[in-house]
């Protein structure tokens, strides 16, 4: 049963990851549609159309099935190990996870409305949204590690303030740029 529970427990982590590279890289193309859709004709068009052939291959060859296996496993994990549905740090887990899919489906409707070339949220939002994931991440992470013992206020605290850093380091990036636009 060991050897059997750690390879899908090493699937569930590895498809996981991949799940995770597609959602930070997916909203960075976004970024960058959002911001060739305002260039001069016909820079516009051809970054556009390559946008979306790269968003394509990322979202259907790799974030899609990357989330469907590690969900898959998941639930293999929890037949093998039904006590964890009884445990409070699981129960965290599964609704950080719950929102983990609503940013996916969030990212699958955005996506669609790119591929139609509806441009309805602005860099900056898309550059906000970027950091969606990498908090989920974060939080799920210290969950799984710290299980009961892990202090929640700490935990909240801790999250709010990896937050309040993103924001900071976005602003940062944006004087940045604003001083060199090649960066």
């Amino acid at each position: 049963m060991t050897d059997y529970y750690n390879y899908i427990k090493a699937l569930h982590l590895i498809f996981v990851v991949t799940w995770f590279a597609g959602l930070f890289y997916m909203p960075r193309l976004f970024i960058y549609h959002i911001e060739a859709n305002g260039k001069p004709s016909p820079e516009r068009e051809i970054l556009t159309h390559q946008l979306k052939l790269m968003s394509k291959r990322l979202w259907y060859i790799i974030t899609w099935p990357s989330a469907i296996l590690a969900t898959l496993f998941a639930f293999w994990l929890l037949v093998l190990m039904p006590g964890w549905l009884q445990q409070p740090w699981m129960h965290v887990k599964l609704g950080f996870v719950a929102l983990l899919i609503a940013y996916h489906l969030k990212n699958q409707q955005i996506y669609g409305q790119l591929q139609r070339d509806e441009v309805r949220y602005t860099s900056k939002f898309m550059r906000l949204w970027n950091e969606g994931a990498t908090l989920i991440l974060f939080a799920v992470v210290f969950l799984v590690v710290f299980k009961t013992a892990f202090n929640w206020v700490f935990g909240l605290v801790g999250l709010v303030l990896l937050a309040i850093l993103l924001m900071l380091g976005i602003r940062l990036y944006k004087k940045i740029r604003e001083k060199n636009p090649e960066a």
